[in-house]
């Protein structure tokens, strides 16, 4: 079967999925966590289309996989309060708590996840068109997220378990939380990226209100019981629906901490906007990347396109770390060409439970359509699609396509395009790509591919200042979840890796005293009987 043959046929009928992927669906969710309770919804619903068509006699279908509640303010507002009240100023239960037992809280629910793995990653496959691979490597990448957040905190505590004595004054410093955190999610990682605020922010004793991303909504329905067995009524909540309707009349109170939002910068900015008070909203945020491939004259070709490849397509290009565009040098822009379009065409197409399927159908409503349009205001700028079935799209599904040349009059060039459409823009001199990082409205990440030290060395002394991770012959990528992970410029606010997420989501706190004997004999009373959560010499193991 050639290419266009695999497009043409690459949604099978419903028999063809196999028994165990299949779910009981539609799946109607009513459920959503309030102040303890899961509490049932008999409103108006949210129909959940699958990217996964079914071939019909009138040509692919989505399916319907299920349905979740459209919450109003009334609701919103409700779980906002439950929020509020659960943290009380600080008074609460859950901020209050010794770290040990939040500890314990947190892998609580690791354990009870682990439990709904298997449908956690159907439900992943369904609703986002991931494959099964990496369905299972974002729900493994999750726990061991959250056992390396448990680990982090550990180390943090002990750090902060010594008092100072510093010109007769005696002090603590440790971290306290900062109150009612909004936590939303995006949709390519609904799970793990949402945990990588919504777990830290949790674990450091901050309540939660969290809102599932538009597409990746059914996936934590089976986690609403395992939240509400880990943690005292109002620790965390969860909302349903348009943001209009219920983000907005949360921040809208003014009883928001922290916005932690993961998405475009445009919607980041209308919520901020919301808040009346916003020098004391602490925002904590993910936001749009047009992350630059610069690939010099003496690189290794071979190793440059499969890097590239990887970065350009890897979930279908549907990543904020993704390569967006791709500077060539013009002495082997044709030989790049020849073998990144080959490795390309070797790609696998298909649904997302196919073994080592690489290309999946886009979940997004539109989607094949918007990236066609880009596609289309490039050719008529000059560029063309040079690769092999390059923009050939069937239903939901697009194939991967790589534009070229590139310049500076097309969409493609300024715009992050999230999908599977490949800039390629050819360079005479290294100076044009640096100068687009350094005009680019974002600033996440960049890599450079070459072989001279010299010359990279030189490009790295200048990106690191415009950029917040420079990478040197390989694709750019959030992880390892111990390395910092932010951006410059439109791209990020705040840092999130594993320690700096305790970080972003407290404030540290300084309890100190004059080292009289009468506060000596109070501070060693406080410990000796354990009367504070806060002053605590205690040391985690």
């Amino acid at each position: 079967m050639n290419l266009q043959e695999s497009i043409n046929n690459i949604f099978p009928d419903e028999k063809g999925v196999p028994a165990e992927f299949m779910l009981p669906f539609p799946i109607i969710q009513k459920e959503y966590l309030v102040n303890g309770e899961i509490r049932h919804w008999n409103g108006e619903m949210q129909d959940v289309l699958s990217p996964v068509c079914f071939r019909t006699a009138k040509g692919p279908e989505q399916k319907l996989i299920g349905h979740y509640p459209t919450l109003t303010e009334k609701e919103s507002l409700e779980a906002l309060e439950a929020a509020s009240a659960a943290y009380n100023s600080g008074k609460g239960e859950w901020p209050s708590m010794p770290v040990e037992e939040r500890i314990r809280r947190v892998e609580k629910l690791a354990f009870l996840m682990k439990e709904k793995r298997t449908e956690i990653i159907s439900l992943l496959m369904w609703e986002i068109g991931k494959s099964y691979n990496d369905s299972a490597k974002e729900f493994d990448r999750t726990i061991e997220y959250m056992a390396d957040t448990i680990n982090a905190l550990k180390d943090l505590d002990r750090a902060g378990s010594r008092f100072e004595i510093k010109e007769g004054i005696i002090g603590q410093v440790r971290r306290a939380p900062l109150g009612v955190v909004l936590c939303m999610g995006p949709f390519n990682y609904p799970l793990n990226e949402t945990f990588t605020t919504l777990i830290p922010a949790l674990i450091m004793g901050n309540t939660v209100i969290f809102k599932p991303p538009k597409i990746g909504v059914l996936l934590h329905r089976p986690l609403l019981q395992a939240f509400k067995e880990a943690f005292p009524k109002g620790v965390v909540n969860t909302v349903y629906g348009d943001g209009a309707k219920v983000i907005t009349p949360m921040m809208a109170s003014g009883k928001v901490d922290v916005l932690a939002f993961i998405g475009s910068s445009r919607v980041a900015d209308i919520i901020k906007k919301q808040h009346p008070k916003p020098h004391r909203l602490r925002s904590v945020l993910g936001l749009d990347a047009k992350n630059a491939g610069i690939i010099l004259k003496d690189a290794d070709i071979a190793q440059t396109v499969k890097e590239c490849v990887l970065g350009s397509l890897s979930y279908n290009g549907q990543r904020c770390t993704a390569l967006k565009i791709i500077y060539v040098h013009k002495d082997i822009t044709d030989e790049f060409l020849k073998q990144f379009g080959a490795a390309i065409a070797a790609l696998k197409p298909g649904m997302p439970w196919d073994k080592d399927v690489n290309l999946t159908p886009l979940p997004e409503a539109n989607k094949t359509q918007f990236m066609t349009d880009y596609i289309e205001d490039a050719k008529k700028n000059g560029a063309k699609v040079v690769n092999e079935g390059g923009g050939a799209v069937n239903g939901t599904f697009m194939f991967p396509a790589v534009l070229y040349p590139v310049n500076d009059k097309m969409k493609v060039f300024h715009e992050e395009q999230f999908g599977p459409v490949i800039p390629v823009v050819p360079f005479a001199d290294v100076s044009e790509p640096m100068d687009y990082v350094v005009n680019s409205n974002f600033g996440q990440q960049v890599s450079i591919f070459g072989r001279d030290s010299g010359t990279i060395a030189t490009l790295i002394d200048t990106l690191v200042n415009q950029v917040c991770r420079v990478n040197i012959n390989s694709q750019c990528q959030r992880g390892p979840d111990s390395f910092p992970f932010t951006g410059r410029k439109d791209s990020a606010e705040g840092t999130l890796s594993v320690t700096d997420a305790l970080r972003v989501f407290t404030i540290r706190t300084l309890v100190a005293v004059k080292g009289t004997d009468t506060n000596k004999q109070i501070i060693t009373e406080i410990l000796r009987d354990k009367k504070s959560n806060f002053l605590s010499t205690d040391f985690i193991f």
